[in-house]
């Protein structure tokens, strides 16, 4: 019998599958990259989508890790130029099974008849450990005692999440999928290589199988090797992941080896609970709980389980040198999360599987994944920082001053306590619900934010603070006039062809006459441009502007997940804005409302995107959220009706679509418009916003907001705005088509991004697509030079990339003199290599931190 002591040597083969860099798919090219990779190292598999890999025999764990690092950079530096990249994950997203086919070969044809369905999906890779076992009697018995430890080791390796363009619910789906074959899972109690030999003989003479090395159990004596082989685990994108395993599981038999040898009898488990065991590690990973095998049947969180398992082997990994190693690994695969995790918050960002692809290939390539295995293997790298002309936080000399503090902290942290605060990020998003409703999916996304705040300096805020009450006060006059006498138009200063013409222009919003405010809440959208450091205006909001509820939120979630972050001096608290949005529209009651009015928040309901943050202002404003169905109208009062009776309502706060306010049915059955309009017109409720605002957030009238300030208030504009070209003037449409592919062009009645068409980023065909609506209906466009948004770092991976932002500024008009500005403001952030920060779009946002 082998002593313990020989057990030294190890090997891992790995699996990788072969993906489009374009699609992003599973492709069969396998074959294709084996032609250039020697056979003593590579070779196919089952699917002609995966390549195999196999280390040579190595004893210690830097020396594996040096070749897990060869083997995967030598298939990387073929498999790149050919436009194919290579994922080493249980599964891959995107998959069409019907462009895929086992390698031809007798044997896997054969398995391909006898199995179908399970051999037509084997779209799957795992990752096996090989640990030399000379007697093969002793390798039996090793793999009956390491089984109820096994669920640790496929919860660390966990990277299956999607399978066929959808969540599975499980952390390691793979290993569901793999538990289908006959011959995989556990192997029953079998005490000696005679037992193990004849139940392989039994076996084939079944029929069941055709030969030994379809033998798929969890941990077996391998088929062809003196060694113990572990077939459990997940391919796992980072080979330090595949370290660890290997380290644990050559630790696990040397005890068990020294066990046996010393004479010392092993627990034996039912079956069914060491199933249920490895079922709960796929279910959840590292991220739930798992059973705390072998000393007991009950569930213990992940880290419990893990760090249990370490404690137990650590005579053994001492003894191999191990022991430094194996537990930092093992502490980073804690902070880190399962790859599982990784891949769906990478998913939730953007709802794109590319980019979940996209990642995994970073990770799978040694080159491209950041260095971070300690001790033999180097030492955890830093948050890497980029440098970039135009980016507020980090510029050409790194950290910029107002964030210089702020970076210590983050650099600190690293990319795996980045990686946790984001989990806890995500915690406390689902916690409170904070959900946003994007077109198309059925259900809610958290609201994205990203954790490096933003900061706007004292002097910045305070001087566009002054032009955003500026702006605010002439689009309030603005809308008075054009429902109203029209002097504007009278005067020569606005085109009528420019108001007749906006798509927000309504008829009823001449019915809204009596408010002395109009504009209650106003939703403005700052830029700043990268090369000068300038603000401009971009956007006005004056139907139902969102965001100040998230905006609030976002303050609260950093004060929750990055509470160690230094704070600079004066920063303004976006916990009063509550408070302010309640005293604005309590004062926007008519003279016919109590000295308490009943202020309601008007709500699409739980289906509505921005659900969340309906209730959370209503609630924090002590005033009902309601929907149209809980409004009844009679003699020209409104009233809410709820269980235990009814309460008149003085000030609507809507945040629903003017079409649906005015054609939804009301309590009674009926639409509610034209009875709402009647108790309007006879100021018995307050609208705010009014109905008929979104003439004023046109993006033809845009052109002409400097003009009112100068018009209404007498006062020069204090705000840039950016230069924009009517193209229904001929002149500046000629201008425009002339100029197309360096200007933004966006229709007029165009949100959320939709319609845009920003010129240099465009492709040729794009441009001209472009080009013909615009000479079709030259008046439903306007075009806009070009302005170089400023970036802000975002944390993705293992380091910062640069993301453009804009700035959602609000400004509460109460009809006082002075308008206010909320003390806070939402940051969009735009997808990578995008310039569109609409959450519908997938952007993301940023808590700010407005200083004074």
């Amino acid at each position: 019998m082998t002593g313990p002591g020989e057990l030294t040597s190890l090997g891992v083969e790995e699996e990788f599958h072969v993906v489009d860099l374009l699609s992003r798919e599973l492709v069969a090219q396998a074959p294709k990259l084996l032609e250039h990779l020697p056979a003593e190292t590579y070779s196919d598999e089952l699917q002609r989508s995966v390549v195999e890999s196999n280390t040579p025999v190595c004893n210690t764990l830097a020396d594996l890790r040096q070749a897990l690092i060869d083997t995967r950079r030598q298939l990387v530096e073929v498999a790149t130029p050919m436009g194919l990249g290579v994922v080493a994950a249980g599964t891959v997203p995107l998959v069409d099974p019907l462009q895929l086919s086992v390698t031809p070969s007798q044997r896997y044809e054969r398995m391909l008849d006898e199995y179908q369905t399970l051999v037509r999906e084997q779209l799957i890779c795992g990752a096996q450990v090989h640990v030399q076992v000379t007697d093969r009697d002793l390798a039996v018995q090793i793999a009956q005692r390491v089984t109820p430890r096994l669920p640790v080791l496929l919860a660390l390796s966990a990277s299956s999440p999607f399978w066929m363009g959808e969540d599975s619910g499980y952390a390691s789906n793979r290993s569901l999928l793999w538990s289908r074959w006959p011959t995989a899972g556990l192997s029953g109690e079998v005490t000696t290589a005679a037992e193990h030999d004849q139940l392989i003989a039994d076996l084939v003479e079944s029929g069941t199988i055709s030969d030994a090395g379809m033998i798929y159990f969890d941990v077996r004596p391998s088929s062809h090797l003196p060694t113990l082989e572990l077939r459990l685990t997940d391919a796992c994108p980072d080979l330090d992941t595949v370290v660890l395993l290997a380290g644990l599981f050559r630790a696990m038999v040397r005890q068990e080896a020294a066990a046996i040898t010393a004479g010392e009898p092993s627990r034996r488990w039912p079956s069914p609970l060491l199933r249920s065991a490895i079922w709960r590690a796929a279910r959840s990973g590292l991220e739930g709980d798992l059973l705390d095998l072998p000393r007991s049947s009950r569930p213990v969180p992940a880290t419990q389980a893990v760090q249990a398992l370490l404690e137990d082997l650590r005579p053994q990994l001492e003894d191999a040198g191990d022991w430094t190693l194996i537990s930092e690994l093992t502490e980073r695969a804690l902070v880190r999360g399962s790859s599982a995790a990784e891949q769906r918050a990478i998913y939730e960002r953007r709802e794109r599987f590319a980019d979940v692809v996209d990642m995994l290939v970073r990770r799978t390539d040694p080159d491209q994944a950041a260095p971070t295995v300690p001790g033999e293997a180097g030492h955890p790298a830093a948050l890497p920082l980029y440098q970039l002309e135009g980016d507020e936080a980090l510029g050409q000399n790194g950290p910029t001053a107002p964030y210089s503090d702020l970076f210590a902290v983050l650099e600190d942290l690293g990319p795996a306590g980045m990686r946790q605060r984001e989990r806890r990020r995500d915690e406390e998003q689902r916690s409170h619900g904070v959900t946003f409703g994007v077109p198309g999916r059925a259900s809610a996304r958290l609201f994205p934010v990203d954790l490096v705040p933003r900061v706007v300096p004292a002097d910045e805020w305070s001087a566009l603070g002054i032009g955003l009450r500026q702006r605010a006060a002439a689009l309030d006059a603005f809308l008075h006039d054009v429902y109203g006498d029209r002097a504007i138009v009278k005067d020569g200063v606005v085109p009528s062809w420019v108001i007749d013409s906006a798509p927000g222009l309504r008829g009823t919003g001449a019915l809204v006459h009596r408010q002395k405010v109009r504009a209650h809440i106003s939703g403005m959208d700052l830029v700043k441009d990268a090369h000068t450091g300038e603000w401009f205006l971009l956007e006005d909001n004056l139907r139902v502007p969102s965001g100040l509820g998230y905006s609030v939120q976002n303050r609260r979630l950093t004060d929750a997940v990055m509470g160690d972050l230094p704070r600079p001096a004066g920063m303004l608290d976006p916990n009063r804005v509550p408070a302010l949005l309640r005293e604005t529209l309590e004062a926007a009651a008519l003279p016919s409302a109590p000295d308490s009015p009943q202020v309601v928040l008007l709500s699409e309901g739980p289906e509505g995107s921005a659900w969340f943050e309906h209730r959370m202002l209503a609630n924090e404003m002590g005033v009902p959220v309601a929907v149209i169905g809980d409004l009844l109208i009679e003699n020209d009062t409104v009233y809410l009706l709820r269980e235990g009776g009814r309460k008149r309502v003085d000030v609507l706060y809507l945040r629903v679509d003017e079409e649906a306010l005015l054609h939804s049915a009301g309590a009674d059955g009926r639409p509610l418009g034209p009875s709402l309009l009647s108790a309007v017109g006879a100021a018995r409720v307050v609208l705010a916003n009014a109905p008929g605002n979104g003439v004023g957030d046109d993006k033809a009238i845009y052109t002409f907001v400097p003009q009112m300030i100068e018009y209404y208030l007498s006062e020069k504009p204090l705000l840039n705005s950016v230069p924009t070209y009517l193209c229904g003037i001929p002149d500046q449409a000629e201008q425009v088509l002339s100029r197309l592919p360096e200007l933004v062009l966006k229709p007029v009645d165009g949100y959320g991004g939709e319609g845009v068409l920003i010129g240099p980023m465009a492709s040729e065909q794009e441009i001209e697509a472009h080009r013909k609506q615009l000479l079709t209906a030259p008046h439903r466009w306007i075009a806009q030079e070009m302005v170089q948004l400023s970036s802000m770092p975002c944390f993705t991976d293992d380091g910062f990339t640069a993301h453009h932002v804009d700035l959602r500024a609000f400004v509460l008009n109460s009809g006082a003199p002075e308008l206010v500005v909320a003390p806070t403001a939402l940051s969009r952030v735009a997808p990578a290599g995008s310039m569109v920060v609409n959450s519908s779009r997938g952007g993301g946002s940023k808590d700010t931190w407005l200083l004074t």
